[in-house]
Formats: C-alpha cells, structure tokens, sequence
C-alpha cells in the first residue's frame, strides 16, 4: 500500500502564532484564560491547559458573553480575531488583553471598517456562529449582513451599494459561486475575496489529489470548519474519514 502526505498540509501561520503567543503564557502567577477555543483542536487545548492556561468557551455563547466568565487576569484573543466592544470590555474589566488575531482576519476587519465609512453596506460569507464571523459581523450589526447561501441574497435589496467579503476559512469554491450569483443579481456590488493564502493553496491541493488515490484521512477536529471543508472538497471524488489521532485510525477501512 502506499501513503501519500498531502502538500502543503499543518496549521496556517496564524493558528501557529497563536499557540505560541499563548505558550509564552504558561506557569503565570496571574489567572490565563482563552476566550473561545484557541483552535478547533481538542488535542491544543488540553496541551495548553497542562501549561495552566485555561479555555473558556461555551456552545452558543459568544466572546462578548464568554468575558462574563473571566473576573481577573490575563485574556488571550484567539486568531479568529474579535469586535472591538470585546477589547473595551476586557479593559473595562481590569483585565490585560493579549492580542493573537490572526493578521489575515485585522486585514478583512480594516477593509469592511473602511468600506462601513465609505457608505457601503457588508455582505459576509460566512458559518452562522461561528467565532470569525461573530466578529467581523459585530463591527455594524445592522449594515453587515450574513451570507450562508444563495437563498440569503435574495433577500438583499438591490438599490444599494455593497461590498462582498468572507470568512478568510470559506471553502474558495462555496466563495466563488455566491460572488458569481450577487454579481449577477445586484447591480451596484463590489467583490473583495478574503480567503486566507493557508485555507485556499490546501484547499486547492486537496482538489487536486492524484486519481490513484482511493481514500483520503483528513486529520483534524471534526467540529472545526476548515476540516469540515477539506472532506467535503474531498469527498466530492474519494472516500474520506475525518479522523483526530492514530486511535481513530479504522484499520478495517483499509484492507
């Protein structure tokens, strides 16, 4: 049998950069928490718990939320980045805020602030809930607006004057077909893709995977959007299994 390694594949170099803000956290005589899951990783989070650094993060509750659970100390912002009413918050709380944003998602925040000023309104393709678009989406909740599907935009008044962007961890195709659909039905639309250099070089060379391949394992954590995304990319032409550590690793699926 032979095993192929995809490239590239690993963590983006936000997601690294922000393990090793946090890392630089262990052993404080302070209280470290996370504000949110640092990544969707079980695995980083229980490393870093080891080192003392503890994650707070509750399903359905967002960063603004999850800041009434910290009273003291330091507060680590993940790479998803986060509004700027969580880092008033944070301050106003007492708290010493550690800033590990990834660089790409500051980039989209800067662009739609900009675009906010000029008068346009946001259309965000994004995953309802989750923690990237929660923040970009709380900068103006009432000019950006949330794009999950096609069916989103057609509810979007056409009269008016847009800026389309994205979650920098949308799949490129899923990006590529609602830009395609909104510049087709708005006629006053402007397009700025923000898919992050990491998810789209990955994305794309899991598209183009050799055809002798049979069965393709995507390791990661099966909650995290961009493992969600590299199986469905895929499983679109090959069988694929969504697996954390070698103890998922189904021998069976093999033989």
């Amino acid at each position: 049998m032979l095993v192929k390694g995809i490239v590239p594949r690993g963590y983006c170099k936000g997601v690294v950069l922000a393990i090793e803000i946090a890392k630089k956290q262990a052993h404080q005589t302070a209280p470290v928490y996370i504000l949110g899951m640092i990544v969707h990783n079980q695995y980083i989070v229980n490393a870093l718990e080891d080192l003392g650094i503890q994650t707070i993060d509750f399903k359905g509750k967002t960063r603004l939320e999850l800041l009434d659970e910290i009273n003291e100390g330091k507060v680590i912002i993940t790479a998803h980045g986060a509004s700027q009413k969580v880092f008033d918050k944070a301050k106003e709380k007492g708290l010493e805020v550690i800033d590990a944003s990834c660089l790409d998602v500051i980039k989209t925040h800067d662009l739609i602030q900009d675009k906010l000023n000029e008068g346009y309104e946001i259309l965000y393709i994004g995953k309802k809930g989750h923690p990237e678009a929660e923040g970009a989406i709380s900068i103006d909740e009432k000019r950006i607006h949330l794009i999950t599907n096609i069916d989103d935009l057609k509810t979007i008044d056409p009269t008016k004057k847009y800026v389309m962007t994205n979650q920098t961890t949308m799949s490129l195709y899923d990006v590529y077909e609602l830009c395609e659909f909104a510049k087709n039905t708005l006629p006053y639309v402007e397009i700025a893709k923000e898919t992050c250099t990491a998810t789209k070089i990955r994305q794309e060379a899991i598209k183009n995977i050799d055809d002798d391949i049979d069965i393709v394992f995507i390791v990661g954590d099966p909650h995290s959007h961009n493992t969600q995304k590299l199986a469905s990319i895929a499983g679109e032409n090959k069988d694929v299994y969504m697996i954390e550590s070698i103890q998922d690793l189904n021998i069976t699926n093999l033989k």
